[in-house]
């Protein structure tokens, strides 16, 4: 018979991850029969999940529904994974290496003692001979002795270095070990798990159907899924380019380098890859109206509240029964009476005459009620009992953060205030002189109050699970009212700041971040089939798709900048998919030829791609200037430049040539530049590049074994009064 704690305990599955830029978003699954008062436990969530990330639905046609979900730590039983035994062994070879580092310290100082013996002559006295005769044999003897035993300490030394560089080795081995271990078992002695605590709701036929019956029906079976962000996950595209030669079309197979710290393993999921944020915003701006007039529209309602009336007089009775006694350190004398304890009390010294404290003012009456339900102002103290003005407390439940308590206070023009600072301090002595810190320094003063107007509160003023409310302690504004509490718990932040160091993980070679390459698009990619991936912050290789291409193969020669031919890939992206930039493997009839960097191709994008070098093609380039002037006065002078290249294919097969040079581009509009070649401009956006003005174009098929020669000419007409004294117009 299973107990009612372990009904309620559903274990869930990791089913889908989608990896983004940076983070990872998380689906898990989980099933099991509902009980009767809807609570559902869903545990297997890791400590780094991001707050207020969770997500839960009922899956199918059932009519149930998540009323609420949130997150709880629970401590489970000590770890028993992989982690655990490889910390242990990093703590015994830590052990073991200071042991064996202070055996070699010890070691050392044993031989610089040892080494430091030397013969020391006795005290001369007034009567000894001016020279006397020097126990030769007792030198030597003690020379022998140090000798001895420096040879045995040195021995021994070498052993101890050689057994510490062993145990180094072995910390060093397990240290790395334990660094690429998998963060997904716990990390403490103690353990910790993160669940879902789930409300449901049976709606309609399920409840009807239950009260129907006369015997209590069975729990219900209901399939959830749970959503939730992690940090510590990135990836970065890869390819595999697969061709033969003379072929039109290719296989370009998509894979990534994923790598996720995020403290559970991917065992069997379904991988995603986005490059969008994880954390950009997508919330739409509003723009309200603004209207002229005395009726406006109302505002929105929100989750605030005024303070109710009286707040103050809630804990007359606990200020009237004066302070609380401090607790009594061990070893220290208690204070005297009337001596407020760690306060002018010395050890040993004698304890002063208490001194009667003076009697606390009487608190006011109760505010009558005015008329319309609304409390009346308080009545006005004698200027004896009014309290001084208290600094104003930090921001509360109810105002903006940053406000003063009297934004949070403020009310709409003609209702009294319920309650000020006077009925919250009616029954307290009032104190004498400025507030001081506790440290006894005086507290700076406050900001300026903003203008009185509605209130409006924040985000964590209306974050209601993370409220929490003031006791009578708590001096000043802040009794009695709910204020944000502390943050998440640190161990928490402490998951999620070891979860991002995998940010700082070097790239691999001619890799590119998605953010980087996507430009103002984002992509989504699936994988093929389920993947593991642990959690250990190092690269893994996931294939996710096979995209068709088109591919030709072209070389491409620029012989004015070098005398080398090139072999290039053309790429076309016939798909509805784009291609992010990174590094891609070139395979040519099943043999590797080289990895190189795939541009960015879009939908429908042509580009190209270097392959290296091709050796068996020669290229040579001469040029020829003749300077000459025309014109009826000879009042322009004619550069005239010839171009003569020439190509040689030693390939066993043809070749598609393109031969780039260029001519001057001018800005007067009395310098021409006329062609006389046979050469082409580059049409804009007909190739698969961009080329730079007065770019020209030769393209040519050589079959294998044949020469060609290319003849480019174009003249500059320059202006006598155009030109430059000692410049040079002709190159």
């Amino acid at each position: 018979m299973k107990s009612e704690a372990a009904e309620h305990r559903w274990e869930s599955t990791l089913d889908s991850v989608v990896v983004y830029a940076q983070g990872a978003l998380c689906r898990r699954l989980a099933r099991g029969s509902v009980p009767p008062d809807g609570k559902v436990r869903v545990t297997g969530l890791p400590r780094s999940l991001e707050p207020g990330s969770l997500r839960a639905r009922v899956l199918g046609a059932s009519g149930a529904r998540v009323t609420e979900a949130r997150v709880e730590v629970e401590a489970g039983a000590p770890g028993a994974g992989t982690p655990d035994g490889l910390r242990r062994e990093v703590e015994r070879l830590t052990e073991a290496h200071a042991a064996a580092q202070a055996r070699r310290d010890r070691q050392l100082g044993l031989i610089a003692e040892v080494g430091g013996l030397k013969p020391v002559a006795p005290a001369r006295r007034e009567d000894d001979p001016p020279h006397r005769r020097t126990p030769v044999d007792a030198w030597l003897g003690l020379a022998d002795f140090v000798d001895e035993r420096l040879e045995r300490l040195h021995a021994r030394l070498a052993e101890l270095e050689q057994a510490l560089d062993s145990v180094a080795h072995e910390l060093a081995v397990a240290g790395d070990r334990l660094a690429r271990a998998s963060t997904d078992a716990p990390s403490a002695h103690v353990g910790t798990a993160v669940c879902a605590v789930l409300s449901l709701d049976l709606a309609g036929g399920v409840k009807e159907e239950q009260e129907a019956e006369a015997e209590p029906a069975p729990d219900v079976r209901l399939e959830l899924e749970l959503e939730y962000a992690v940090p510590g996950a990135l990836w970065v595209p890869a390819y595999r380019l697969s061709c033969h030669q003379g072929d039109t079309d290719g296989r370009l197979l998509m894979r990534a380098s994923v790598a996720q710290r995020t403290g559970e393993d991917w065992s069997g999921v379904r991988l995603a890859l986005a490059t969008a944020d994880l954390r950009r915003g997508n919330d739409l701006p509003r723009l309200r109206s603004i209207r002229l007039g005395r009726r406006q529209a109302a505002p929105a309602p929100s989750g605030w509240r005024e303070p109710p009336a009286g707040l103050a007089d809630l804990f007359s009775g606990y200020d009237a029964a004066g302070p609380r006694p401090r607790p009594r350190v061990p070893g220290r004398p208690a204070a005297a009476a009337g001596t407020p304890a760690g306060f002018g009390a010395r050890p040993g010294a004698g304890a002063p005459a208490p001194t009667p404290a003076p009697p606390a003012a009487p608190a006011p009456p109760p505010a009558p009620a005015a008329p319309g339900g609304a409390a009346a102002a308080p009545p006005e103290l004698p200027p004896s009992a009014a309290p001084s003005p208290q600094p104003p407390a930090p921001q509360g439940y109810g105002a903006a953060p940053g406000t003063a308590p009297r934004a949070r206070s403020a009310r709409p023009a003609g209702r009294p205030r319920a309650g000020g600072a006077a009925a919250s301090f009616a029954g307290a002595p009032a104190p004498a002189g400025p507030p001081a810190a506790p440290g006894g320094s005086p507290v700076p003063p406050a900001p300026p109050a903003p203008a009185a107007g509605p209130p409006r509160p924040g985000g964590a003023d209306l974050d209601y699970a993370a409220l929490v409310l003031s006791g009578p302690d708590e001096r000043g504004a802040r009794r009695g009212l709910l204020f944000p509490g502390a943050p998440s718990d640190p161990v928490a932040q402490a998951h999620r700041r070891r979860a991002e160091e995998v940010a700082s993980l070097p790239l691999p070679g001619h890799a590119v971040r998605p953010r980087e390459s996507a430009g103002s698009f984002d992509h989504r990619f699936d994988a093929a089939a389920r993947t593991d991936i642990p959690s250990d912050g190092t690269w893994h290789t996931v294939t996710v798709t096979e995209i068709p291409v088109g591919l030709r193969t072209e070389h491409l020669a620029v012989p004015s900048v070098e005398q080398t031919v090139y072999a290039t890939l053309v790429l076309s992206n016939a798909t509805d998919q784009a291609l992010l930039a990174g590094p891609v493997e070139v395979t040519v009839d099943g043999e590797f030829l080289l990895t190189t960097a795939l541009p960015t191709l879009a939908p429908g994008a042509v580009r190209r791609v270097g392959l290296g070098p091709a050796e068996g093609i020669r290229v040579t380039r001469r040029t020829h200037l003749n300077e000459s002037t025309s014109g009826l006065r000879n009042n322009t002078t004619v550069l005239d430049h010839r171009v003569h290249v020439e190509l040689a294919n030693g390939l066993a097969g043809p070749v598609t040539i393109e031969v780039r040079e260029r001519i001057p581009v001018t800005s007067e509009p009395d310098v021409r530049i006329e062609d006389r070649a046979d050469w082409k401009a580059p049409e804009p956006g007909a190739g698969p590049e961009h080329h730079a003005p007065g770019t020209r174009l030769w393209r040519l098929d050589l079959p294998a074994g044949a020469t060609a020669a290319l003849e480019g000419r174009y003249e500059i007409r320059i202006p006598t009064g155009k030109a430059l004294a000692g410049g040079n117009r002709r190159s």
